[in-house]
Order: structure tokens, then sequence, then C-alpha cells
């Protein structure tokens, strides 16, 4: 028998982010309907590419269990290394193996930390994002490094046929982690980390190591979420990007990934941080200033906490 209880539990199985993309697109489209095409949505998407590069690595950790808030030093960390001028004259490649290099450093220890010694993976990636943007703005005393070699804009800037060459790396990095944990081994160790941590140890699960090597692969995301978002804005800075965790924890949450249950895939997240996308169109169309756009991020923040709440509940 179907009962509003019934209902109402199944709905809460549903990831809100799709819902809220719903309601968002439907606002869009009611009020402005000539955005509603791909030329135009897919400029605002571009902006929140590195969000969902790095909101990958976020999904990832949170399967089995943990959490990373070290993307923001990462970013700056990483922005500085390509616009202070150190690599002056380097071809790009090199500039995309030190960011590289940055990000599976930063991910390694991490999950050193958290997977092997078994530290809180909040106060961790949390000291770590911390020291991160310390360094940065220790070394750059204070003030803006400098601009961006031309050729990140320009990639930035280019297309694949129609489509924003940085929406087209989220996609096929999205799509390469959904193969990657419905088709592999480590898939299926994530899903047994997530499940019952316990149990997976002592079924033989490699624990430890699949720890590590989420949040080795998280590091290596906020690197190349590094890349994207530096070439975005093409001069250095020592403040952009603070806000990317705690809006990639929301997104992940929204996307129906609940902390600590090991429950979620890709696709939820991903119209997760769609829905963000979608915000900054509404909050354009309305002329609403920074402040403004700072409470409606709040308030989706607010929302996948409620979420969380009710699935976790429910358990």
């Amino acid at each position: 028998m179907v009962t509003a209880s019934n209902i109402a539990r199944r709905l809460t199985r549903v990831p809100p982010a799709y819902f809220v993309f719903l309601a968002l697109f439907l606002v869009i489209w009611a009020t402005r309907p000539q955005m509603v095409n791909v030329n135009v949505l897919s400029i605002f998407i571009r902006q929140v590419a590195p969000l969902g590069i790095l909101v990958l690595g976020q999904l990832l950790v949170m399967r089995v269990r943990s959490i990373d808030l070290s993307g923001a030093g990462v970013i700056l960390l990483v922005n500085y290394v390509i616009s202070s001028g150190i690599l002056r004259g380097a071809p790009i490649w090199e500039f995309a193996l030190i960011s590289i290099a940055i990000g599976l450093a930063v991910g390694l220890f991490n999950g050193l930390m958290v997977g092997k010694r078994k530290s809180s993976a909040v106060i961790v990636t949390l000291a770590v994002n911390i020291i991160l943007i310390g360094i940065v703005q220790f070394l750059a005393s204070g003030k803006p490094p400098g601009d961006v070699p031309k050729i990140f804009a320009e990639l930035y800037n280019s297309r694949l046929f129609t489509i924003p060459t940085p929406i087209v790396v989220w996609v096929i990095l999205a799509a390469i982690m959904a193969v990657f944990l419905s088709q592999s081994v480590y898939g299926r160790y994530v899903d047994a980390v997530g499940e019952n941590p316990q149990a997976a140890h002592f079924s033989g699960v490699p624990t430890e190591r699949v720890v590590i090597v989420a949040h080795t692969i998280a590091g290596l995301m906020a690197a190349l979420a590094a890349l994207v978002q530096t070439s975005s804005i093409a001069v250095g800075s020592i403040r952009f990007g603070l806000d990317f965790p705690l809006n990639a924890v929301a997104a992940t949450i929204l996307g129906g990934v609940i902390f600590g249950r090991g429950e979620g895939g890709v696709l939820g997240p991903l119209f997760g941080v769609l829905s963000f996308a979608l915000l900054f169109v509404v909050m354009t169309i309305f002329g609403i200033q920074e402040p403004g756009k700072l409470m409606a991020q709040g308030a989706i923040i607010m929302l996948a906490a409620i979420f969380y709440g009710l699935r976790t509940s429910k358990a």
C-alpha cells in the first residue's frame, strides 16, 4: 500500500540536486527564456568546471567515509607556482606536471595521515589547507603574485566543436571516475569500505590502501581543478577559491553521497555542481550582487546539511 510516509521515504532517497537543478532551470526558463540555450548556459557551466573536477575527488573520499578540506590550499599553491614567475618560459606541460605533483603529494600525505595513522580527516585536511594558504601568503608577501602565461587563457577559452574545453575536460574526468568506480576492483573495494570498514578489513579488503588511494586521487583532482581555475582568472591570487572545499562538500551531499555511509555515484554530484551554475545564472538575471550570492550559496549548503540529517535519520 502506497502511503504518504512511503512516498516521503522514497523522495529522501532521490538526490536533492535533481530537484534544485530543475527548480532553478524553470526559474530561468520562466523569466529569461532566451538564456535557455547551449551557448549561454555553457558560459556559466564553464565557470563551475573547476568545482566539478574538485567534487570528483570529494565524492571518492566521502565514499570511503572520509573527507578532504584541503582543496583551496592546493588551488592557491598551484596558482602561485604558475603566476609567480619561478617557472618563467617553461612549456605548459612542465606547469601541468609540477601542479599534478603538488596535488598528488598533498593527497598522499592526507591519505597516509587518515588511512594509516587513523587521524581525523576533518582536522588533518583542514590543517593542511591552512598551512598551504599560509605558505602562499608568506611567499607572495600578501600581494597577488603576477600574471598567468597567456597559453592558459587561450586553452580555457578554446572549444571542442561548440563546447568549451573546460566542460569537455570535466565530463571526460567524470566519465572516467564513473567507470572506475563501477567496473574496477578498486571500485568494489570502495563500496565495501563505505558499507562497513571493519567487515571489509576482515574480508581481506586493504582498507588502509583504499583510503590512501582515495585521498591521493582527490589531491590529483584538486590539482587539475587548480589548473582550470587558474586558467579562468588568468592572474595570480592569494584569496580565490577559499570557498571551494565547502561548496564541493555541499554539491557532493546534494548529489546523494552521504558522509559515513559509502553511498552515491557520480551523476548526482555532477548535477549538484550544475545547480551552482544555474544559481549564478539566476543571480545574474535578478541583478543580485556578491553578498546575495554568498547567502544563496550558504542556503544551498544548509539544504545539503538538512538532506544529510534526513538521510542519516532514515538509516
